[in-house]
């Protein structure tokens, strides 16, 4: 199974902010969303069906701008594990180019008894 995960999105005037441009904070609300659409896809052939993701840190790094009507492609994947953190990449490309590039830190947090979890160091590969 492959662990990236995309989604295309069409940037309507909603996303626009008033330099006529994607506002920047679009771009943290769209890296939450497809990173929770990731998870709802992939969870149940993972060791921790009922657990869920708390966000920790956001780096983001704006290389393009992007406007109305442009098609942007978000391609998401987790990276190996570092110790209770769980990084995973967000990439927004545009006409095939990367606009914005960054990486999220995530923990797994227990829904019952609501303390974080530490992961197996391996238990990507066994997706």
């Amino acid at each position: 199974m492959s662990l990236i995960f995309e989604k295309q999105i069409t940037v309507t005037e909603q996303h626009i902010d008033g330099n006529n441009h994607v506002n920047n904070v679009q771009y943290v609300h769209w890296m939450e969303e497809i990173a929770g659409e990731h998870w709802d896809f992939v969870k149940q052939i993972t060791p921790y069906p009922d657990d869920i993701w708390m966000l920790l840190d956001h780096h983001i790094q704006y290389k393009k701008q992007v406007f109305l009507g442009d098609i942007i492609t978000i391609k998401t994947y987790p990276k190996a594990p570092e110790g209770i953190r769980q990084p995973r990449k967000v990439e927004f490309y545009c006409h095939d180019q990367l606009v914005v590039d960054s990486t999220t830190l995530w923990v797994l947090v227990d829904v019952e008894t609501q303390k974080i979890k530490r992961l197996e160091s391996d238990w990507l590969d066994k997706l």
